[in-house]
């Protein structure tokens, strides 16, 4: 065991050949380098599976063995001053590597199909490979000041990749809010890091857990300046984490790739605050004032995620203020004490959302190639709808990625939910009640994305000459059956001719019915427009794109297995405890016994309940409207009616506007921050212009016309200079000593 522990270091730095090779490749041989791209895409996939393979090692060591190994070498020596480099193997690294690594090997692999034909794809997995090796060294440094490091690293990786597109304004817009936001909570971090040190004298963990109990224990520290020292380092996870009030970055970072959206919603960015708290927990739960603190923002986050996700159009979006609601649950864990709980819900909710992102980038890829859809309209909810004819496979992933967020058993994030929501009752009647009303708001606007996206019928919609709108569209399965469909070649080339210049086709389908394989058929009905296929209809992805999908569904299935803790008599699957026996018998000393199978049945009854709520009304709201136009009639003579009494249509509004405009906290920003700030740079300016140059050039001008008026006085003479020299030099001495009798006398 020493031996592997001893060579752990090499972990973060498995995958960095890639960048670098593919840097000098594009430097020196950039046509052989593009030309064998595929060979880089394959050797990152193995890199990270040798980094993965190392990480189950040390992972079942700790399981085994509950061992924490601890490697450090000194880098800069002084008499007053010693810097040192390390890595640390415990519980959470161990967590944080395989988290790493499993999520990062499946998206690269979904990356090789998603990115096929995109001209970034060798720099998309140079970026890859870079931000892997970011957080991986993030993850078992033994200092603060060594995660800093790599902490901006990986800031610097998600500018890249969220700016990825970098030629559309919105990319790259997006990718510079992210880096700003990021460095307010960064720079916050650098100063609770060098105020920690200037207290304590160390940067290393071990040394700073200790001497920081012992100056609490002995009030040897002023308890005020401790504490803002502790919410320094909180703004640098809180900025990476999503949490309140700097989340405002998250939304826009869904402008970049998708599987870039689902790591760093899963396993990387959004994880490294988590993985700080969760590491600085022994400082962080010293001072109750913190712990509070940390409560709060988190169930503001909460609900604050939630609400915002309730009318996005953007479908990434949604997954993205969902993210950020479910990073605000873990949080609250944190805060009430509870580290096992909030680590098992950082697994189950990376392995969920990972599955919903690539899920979600499925459809988008397929939604890119329909007839009439363009880029920017293939994420809007509103223009999807039936996809679960065209796409089964997505629409089963997808179900049960949304099944799971919303915490219905047996999936995995019903396990960890349901355990926060428990001791969240037991932590504040007031933060429990909240949690659980936003887990019923998960459930509601989780389903009304699935609802929008996968039932129904495809949303472009063609006119009959009876006037109804239909959708032309076919019914694809993958296994080829047979379907009565309505479409005529030669006006199928005439209508794709008319789309490509734009005009009205609302009448150039013919109704012609034939009886053969309607995929053999209409799949050659391919024009090529701007080289980009169209087709007439939505089509499942291709096999790895399914393979990726359904590796992330196994381990939905199956991950919250690790974290069951019932009593051991019953089932004895809490491998998560044991994993983690170290860190939590040092954090918490008095455990509370495991439940045994009924205690547990009816404390979930409450977690299930509201979320099964939230499905009903998201079901009443929705499906209705994609079912048939009597239903549709009925609930909005029934909601008129309702409304009329209880102004529902005003408070639908309010609601409305309020999640859609994102709670309006990016307007409060632009017009009191990035305003405030321009207002305050106009006023230096003018000040500096008008008042600072002003007097400056004032100066010069009046020793211009000074020295032309004096000019003119000289007349090369020299008796009239010497009188000009006495007359002055009287009327100085005059006035001298007229003041100095007056102030004498």
């Amino acid at each position: 065991m020493e031996y592997t522990y001893q060579y752990a270091w090499i972990i973060p730095f498995v995958p960095l050949p890639i960048p670098v090779l593919i840097g000098v490749g594009l430097l020196l041989f950039p046509r052989a380098t593009k030309n064998l791209r595929r060979i880089w895409a394959f050797q990152s996939i193995l890199l990270l599976s040798i980094v993965m393979i190392m990480s189950i090692d040390l992972s079942i060591q700790q399981i085994n063995r509950t061992y924490i190994y601890q490697y450090i070498w000194s880098w800069v020596i002084n008499n007053n001053f010693s810097f040192e480099f390390g890595y640390l193997i415990d519980p959470l690294t161990s967590i944080m590597l395989i988290l790493i690594s499993s999520v990062g090997i499946i998206v690269l692999i979904y990356s090789d199909n998603y990115l096929s034909h995109d001209q970034g794809y060798l720099r998309f997995f140079a970026y890859m490979s870079f931000f892997s090796t970011s957080m991986l060294g993030l993850v078992i440094s033994s200092n603060l000041i060594q995660i800093y490091i790599f902490w901006e690293l990986v800031g610097m990786c998600s500018y890249l990749l969220i700016g990825f597109w970098f030629t559309r304004p919105v990319a790259a817009n997006a990718c510079q809010k992210a880096f700003v936001t990021n460095r307010v909570g960064d720079f916050g971090f650098l100063l609770g890091i060098l105020t920690f040190y200037w207290i304590i004298g160390s940067f290393e963990f071990q040394d700073l857990f200790e001497i920081f109990n012992n100056l609490i224990y002995n009030n040897e520290v002023n308890i005020l300046f401790v504490i803002l020292c502790a919410v320094l380092l909180f703004v640098g996870a809180a900025a990476k984490s999503a949490q309140f009030p700097l989340h405002v970055w998250l939304p826009d970072a869904m402008e970049g790739p998708t599987p870039i959206s689902a790591l760093i919603h899963a396993a990387t960015m959004v994880a490294a605050g988590i993985f700080l708290v969760a590491r600085l927990f022994p400082l962080f739960i010293a001072i109750s004032y913190i712990k509070n603190g940390i409560s709060f923002i988190a169930i503001i986050t909460i609900f604050l995620g939630a609400t915002l996700a309730l009318a996005q159009k953007d479908i990434k979006k949604g997954l993205a203020y969902s993210t950020m609601s479910q990073l605000g649950y873990i949080m609250l864990a944190i805060g009430m004490g509870s580290y096992r709980t909030a680590l098992f819900h950082l697994i189950t909710h990376a392995y969920s959302k990972a599955l919903l992102f690539l899920g979600s980038g499925s459809v988008i890829h397929s939604m890119e190639t329909v007839v009439g859809y363009s880029p920017d309209k293939s994420q809007n909810l509103v223009l999807m709808g039936g996809l679960r004819k065209h796409m089964p496979i997505t629409k089963i992933a997808f179900l049960l990625g949304t099944l799971s967020l919303c915490g219905i058993p047996p999936l995995a994030c019903f396990w960890s939910k349901d355990e926060i929501l428990n001791d969240s009752f037991l932590y504040s009647p007031i933060f429990a009640i909240i949690a659980w009303f936003t887990a019923g708001l998960t459930a509601f606007y989780m389903f009304r994305i699935y609802l929008l996206t996968f039932e129904s019928h495809f949303n472009v919609h063609f006119q009959n000459y009876s006037g109804k709108k239909t959708s032309p569209f076919a019914s694809i399965s993958l296994w080829g059956k047979d379907r009565l469909k309505t479409i005529n070649k030669s006006v199928l080339f005439e209508t794709l001719l008319r789309i490509n210049s734009n005009e009205n086709f609302s009448f150039y389908l013919k109704k012609i019915y034939y009886n053969e394989n309607l995929r053999k058929n209409v799949q050659p009905f391919i024009t090529i427009f701007a080289n980009k296929k169209i087709f007439l209809y939505p089509y499942e992805s291709d096999d790895i794109i399914l393979f990726c999908l359904l590796l992330l569904i196994l381990f939905v299935l199956f991950v919250g297995a690790i974290g069951i803790s019932f009593d051991q008599s019953v089932i004895g699957l809490d491998i998560l405890s044991k994993w983690l026996s170290p860190s939590i018998n040092i954090l918490h000393p008095n455990l509370k016994n495991s439940p045994n199978l009924s205690e547990f049945a009816q404390d979930a009854i409450f977690s299930v309940s509201i979320v099964y709520v939230g499905i009903s009304m998201a079901l009443f709201f929705y499906k209705p409207v994609y079912s048939s136009f009597q239903n549709l009639e009925l609930i909005n003579s029934f909601g008129k009616l309702f409304s009329k009494r209880l102004f529902v249509d005003k408070i639908k509004s309010v609601i409305y506007n309020w999640s859609y405009n994102c709670g309006y906290i990016d307007t409060f920003y632009t017009l009191f921050l990035t305003g405030g700030i321009r207002v305050l740079t106009e006023v230096t300016h003018f000040f500096d212009r008008r008042l600072i140059d002003g007097i400056t050039n004032g100066m010069g001008i009046i020793s211009f016309f000074l020295g032309e008026a004096i000019k003119y006085l000289g007349g090369g003479r020299i008796s009239s200079y010497l009188f000009f020299y006495s007359f002055y030099l009287s009327l100085f001495l005059f006035i001298f000593y007229l003041f100095y009798f007056y102030i004498l006398f």
